[in-house]
């Protein structure tokens, strides 16, 4: 993997991008509610970052794989704090 420029870009915008999941983690593991928070919403986007994980690593991207990795944990997490959490 070689990192460029415009790799260096791509870290950067994969860093605000992927760490928009964290304000909500830590919102519903604090407070346990996720009666706002849609599962297949959730379920959706965590499958597209496993593909997109896939595509980085086809296509041998740092920035998308790193960002993928970390957004694959984010929303899969989030994911299983909604179905054990969920009335």
């Amino acid at each position: 993997m070689q990192i460029n420029a415009v790799e260096i870009l791509g870290l950067v915008a994969a860093c605000f991008t992927t760490f928009g999941f964290l304000p909500q983690m830590r919102k519903t593991w604090r407070t346990k509610d996720v009666t706002s928070l849609s599962l297949p919403m959730y379920s959706v986007i965590c499958t597209g970052t496993a593909l997109w994980l896939i595509y980085g690593l086809l296509i041998n991207s740092t920035a998308v794989i790193l960002a993928n990795i970390v957004a694959f944990a984010f929303t899969f997490s989030l994911v299983i704090l909604i179905l054990k959490y969920r009335k």
